[in-house]
């Protein structure tokens, strides 16, 4: 019983120092790319950045719920300062503040 409290231990304190130690890949994930496989790409990039400039900024709203709504609702008015200092203040159970 010991020993697994011994283990226990050890494997609590072990956690943040396992938590700090860098993530080193030693191998590449894939190799690197040719020249002509990198001018390609840019190529590529290039024409999607001049199809996006093509397609026109959206004007009308797409909020298909849209018709469905009323008007946003009202504010309420905010009270009268001279109304809220006359007014004598009441308890929870109807009487008069003292």
């Amino acid at each position: 019983m010991k020993l697994f409290r011994l283990a226990a231990v050890l494997a609590v304190l072990a956690g943040p120092a396992y938590a700090q130690m860098p993530n080193l890949n030693l191998l590449q994930d894939a190799p690197s790319k040719t020249p002509e496989e990198k001018a390609a790409e840019a190529e590529r990039d290039k024409a999607y950045k001049e199809t996006l400039k093509k397609i026109p900024d959206s004007k009308t709203s797409n909020d298909p719920w849209g018709g469905m709504r009323s008007d946003p609702p009202k504010q309420p008015a905010a009270p009268k300062a001279s109304a809220a200092t006359s007014a004598p203040k009441k308890s929870k159970s109807g009487t008069a503040a003292n």
